[in-house]
């Protein structure tokens, strides 16, 4: 049976999980999340004891959109270690401001001899860089590309409720960077702002070409029919399925993702070998033993 991999999660160091009080003082996309003292923060363990009751098997932990390279750092030092001492079943992407230039495609390098998997999940809001203006970026890009990194962008729909979060990179903007970078290898979370739905356009569908879309928060923002309605659109290669815990309880979405109706071919790659063949995630000690 294929393990099931969440391929979008969020954790915090304890550090940050007890003083959120003085993070919230320090980063304004911080503090937009999480001043409110009943938003969730989790830590590794945290996390590791969701997937376990939901029976999930692996996940991918995503950095934060500190705009501070030095947050950026220490997060990465965490994620590290955390997926170090999990035996396999955390993989983690890298966090970097991109406006410190060279430096932030400096953390990629360094992040990746750490083990990352990829980079983000950058946010052009939070971090305040310019999807339109992609050389804003292109430090993280070259590096990337030289690494085969993928990189993880926030999305947002040009339509529809509004929410804390949910920002300006909408499909037009995430269309303009994906053109200037045709050779990155680009998930585009919460399912690309409804990208996937533009590439009945034969122009948008050559630009998004090496564009997988993650589920992230659907509950908030879609009915499920979205699964199957993307997956017609694109193929299943191209979807993973994501929860952005603690966001939304793992449990649950998986039971409703599991309730779509998708094929088994379908729902092996949704649930997992998508993800796994996006991050190159190896088999974990436990998989290669079975």
């Amino acid at each position: 049976m294929t393990s099931v991999i969440d391929a979008h999660t969020h954790i915090f160091s304890p550090e940050v999980v007890r003083g959120r009080e003085a993070f919230v003082g320090r980063d304004l996309w911080f503090e937009q999340l999480y001043a409110d003292p009943k938003a969730l923060l989790v830590t590794a363990e945290d996390l590791l004891r969701s997937m376990d009751s939901a029976g999930i098997d692996r996940a991918v932990v995503c950095g934060f959109p500190w705009h501070d390279p030095g947050i950026c750092r220490e997060h990465n030092d965490y994620l590290a270690e955390s997926c170090r001492a999990s035996n396999g079943r955390l993989v983690w992407l890298a966090t970097v401001a991109p406006a410190e230039g060279a430096g932030a495609g400096a953390e990629v390098q360094r992040a990746a001899a750490l083990g990352a998997s990829g980079v983000g999940e950058l946010n052009a809001d939070a971090q305040r860089f310019d999807l339109t203006r992609p050389a804003d970026v292109s430090p993280v890009v070259e590096t990337c590309v030289d690494l085969d990194l993928p990189l993880m962008l926030h999305a947002t729909e040009p339509v529809g409720h509004s929410y804390r979060g949910k920002g300006t990179a909408t499909p037009d903007r995430l269309l303009a960077f994906l053109s200037a970078y045709p050779e990155l290898r680009v998930v585009a979370a919460h399912w690309g702002g409804g990208l996937p739905f533009y590439e009945l356009m034969p122009e948008v569908a050559a630009a998004a070409a090496r564009v997988t879309y993650d589920s992230a928060a659907s509950t908030y923002l879609y009915r499920f029919p979205v699964f199957r309605t993307v997956i017609d659109l694109v193929g299943p290669q191209r979807v993973m399925f994501g929860s952005d815990f603690p966001v939304l309880r793992q449990d649950r979405f998986l039971r409703r993702v599991r309730g779509v109706g998708l094929s088994a071919e379908e729902s092996a790659a949704v649930l997992g070998e998508t993800a796994r063949q996006v991050y190159r995630i190896p088999p974990s000690p436990a998989e290669a033993a079975a």
